[in-house]
């Protein structure tokens, strides 16, 4: 029987709940794309609810409005296009687990939270990894556990597929923006047709005033867009200022209305597919942990009957949400 330690299971918990908030901004911080939500201020935490609901507002091809003179008669026919997306709750946990021998070798206080800290850490980092990759993702992992990322919000087929619990087969205003620089540039993805493809997928992005303000590109995309800048003298932001100053490799993109961070997530461990770059309306987009579950101490001491270890989790609720497709896209090869 695993023996409990009260002064451990203390330590524990408290050193878990401490570095909650850490681990939330430090998630934030080291994803290029959850810190431009942050700083939009969509980055919102959930109260509760069977799902996760993001309201929009869409055309349902009311012809109501319009134009009338002197008594002519006025459809006064109710219109109320208003409907909600729905997304399911994702959790994720991840273990810190100390055994009894640790426990005696490290008794002292000092020397416990110092072990308990180490251990804290790893477990965050491991929790942080898996969560960023789950933004990548399209909810299928893990049985249909994972997160429902951008694979999903924004992607390759919008014309096919439920998301957010609307089938894009038959809402055209809930089908992303999709461009193949093979398709619709005519030749495969390269430093001589990437600017092209960007300009047309800004262009079917944008509605008056909205347009994209972030670029997310895998390694090849981002280095074929570099390429393309190289003959023009690329200008980084290094002034310590937004993503660039966040120690993101980030480069500007002006073109089409539009003028947006373009930023490099791939490299080691990347998620990104390969020649993908996802052009974002950060506006209609949001990362919502659950309030109570948001990097927190998961309930008490987990204790083997046959095991002399003490175990605790660090658990997360939520999901990545989107209230407006159309106004995003994804360029492909």
């Amino acid at each position: 029987m695993a023996f409990a330690n009260s002064q451990v299971s203390d330590l524990l918990a408290t050193t878990i709940a401490a570095r909650s908030r850490a681990l939330a901004d430090n998630l934030e911080h080291n994803n290029a794309l959850l810190m431009k939500l942050r700083q939009r201020g969509n980055v919102k935490l959930v109260s509760g609810g069977t799902h996760i609901m993001e309201e929009i507002v869409y055309d349902d091809g009311d012809t109501s409005s319009g134009s009338y003179s002197g008594y002519d008669v006025i459809d006064i026919t109710p219109d109320s296009p208003i409907s909600a997306a729905e997304y399911d709750f994702k959790q994720y946990a991840r273990a810190v687990t100390i055994s009894g021998l640790e426990i005696i070798q490290n008794a002292g206080r000092e020397q416990m939270i110092d072990l308990l800290a180490g251990r804290v850490q790893v477990a965050e980092t491991k929790l942080r990894n898996a969560i960023s990759a789950g933004l990548y993702g399209d909810g299928t992992g893990n049985g249909g556990k994972d997160i429902t990322g951008l694979l999903a919000a924004i992607s390759t087929t919008p014309t096919s597929g439920v998301y957010g619990g609307i089938d894009r087969g038959t809402w055209n205003f809930w089908r992303n923006q999709e461009i193949s620089c093979t398709s619709d540039v005519g030749a495969a993805m390269s430093a001589s047709t990437i600017l092209s493809g960007m300009n047309k997928l800004a262009l079917a992005c944008a509605r008056g005033t909205d347009r994209v303000d972030l670029i997310v590109a895998d390694n090849e995309a981002f280095d074929y867009y570099q390429s393309a800048l190289q003959a023009i003298q690329r200008v980084t932001n290094d002034s310590g200022q937004g993503l660039a100053g966040a120690g993101f490799t980030s480069l500007k993109y002006h073109g089409a209305g539009a003028n947006a961070d373009v930023i490099f997530d791939g490299g080691i461990g990347g998620n990104m597919p390969a020649k993908t770059m996802y052009f974002i309306n950060t506006s209609y987009l949001k990362f919502r942990p659950h309030r109570q579950r948001n990097f927190v101490p998961l309930g008490n001491d987990r204790q083997s009957v046959n095991q002399d270890a003490v175990v605790r989790l660090i658990g997360w609720a939520g999901n990545l949400t989107c209230s407006g497709s159309q106004f995003n896209g994804v360029l492909s090869n």
